[in-house]
């Protein structure tokens, strides 16, 4: 009986030391998961701050030409060691008249500092551009005596998309773009590559909520008009009329609430294959009508 017992409680502390090693390595591998989740946060999180952080950095000569023209605040011009050809020699001489430091450095620098993107032997460490507001790119238009012609960005989160999207609109004579604080690209120096230094020339607005802003615009007198497929044909929209054009993002489009909101709906028609065609290639059929419209 004696020997019973023993044997008993020998195979509850077995069971039990078992139970705590099972127990426990769950436990560890929770934790594991949970900090291997807190280093990939922190790792988009430190992202976020540095592309933040990189807003005034302009990369390529045609975005630092226009940073030039544009008179935004320089800190230093840095140019890459043995570049002295082409437009270049004509960047450093203008920086050099407006007493901007010229720093030469090697190539390898320059690729860490815009993370490997094609800076043609230039970059350009200036101030943030600064975003303005809603009320000052409708204040733009009654300036030059003109409807108010604006472009939003739902949700573009490609800098090459929205960069072009920036060129086309100030190209057309577009009076300021809208954006999304999040859950989009901000002004990165991808951003004003893309737009070739349009983005120096255009009025930028960062907005907490795009479709409470739509309400605002219309309480404006303002007409909102998505850009998406269903829609009349935009050669066949009355674009004459203080407008706003909403582009939506690369795969979902412009959100339901913002389309909602809209007061039209514009699309371009589709002949061949392929049923829709890039934001940016939208953005330059659709926004260069409105500007025909506008000035016929």
């Amino acid at each position: 009986m004696r020997v019973c017992k023993i044997l008993i409680k020998q195979r509850t502390k077995i069971r039990m030391e078992n139970g705590k090693k099972y127990n426990k390595k769950p436990q560890k591998d929770a934790k594991a998961f949970k900090d291997g989740d807190k280093k990939k946060y922190d790792s988009r999180r430190d992202s976020f701050r540095e592309e933040e952080q990189n807003e005034g950095l302009i990369v390529g000569r045609n975005a630092v030409r226009e940073l030039l023209k544009s008179g935004r605040t320089i800190d230093k011009l840095l140019v890459q060691k043995g570049e002295r050809e082409g437009s270049i020699v004509v960047l450093v001489a203008e920086a050099i008249e407006r007493h901007i430091p010229v720093v030469e450095t090697d190539r390898a620098k320059l690729d860490k500092l815009t993370n490997f993107a094609v800076h043609q032997g230039v970059v350009a460490m200036a101030a943030e551009k600064e975003y303005c507001t809603v009320e000052d790119i409708i204040a733009i238009a009654e300036e030059r005596g003109e409807k108010p012609f604006i472009v939003i960005a739902d949700g573009i989160t490609d800098p090459h998309n929205l960069g072009a999207v920036i060129r086309c609109a100030e190209g057309v004579g577009a009076h300021g773009l809208i954006i999304p604080k999040r859950r989009a690209v901000g002004l990165t120096p991808v951003v004003s590559k893309a737009s070739c230094g349009a983005i120096e020339h255009l009025a930028v607005a960062k907005v907490t909520n795009i479709a409470a802003t739509v309400e605002e615009l219309k309480e404006k007198g303002i007409w909102v008009f998505s850009a998406e497929a269903g829609g009349k044909p935009y050669y066949e929209t009355d674009f004459n009329c203080p407008c706003a054009i909403v582009l939506g993002s690369e795969g979902d489009g412009v959100s339901k609430v913002v389309k909602d909101k809209s007061d039209y709906i514009t699309s371009i028609p589709m002949y061949g294959k392929v049923n829709s065609f890039n934001v940016s290639t939208a953005a330059a059929v659709i926004l260069a009508e409105v500007s025909r419209q506008h000035r016929s």
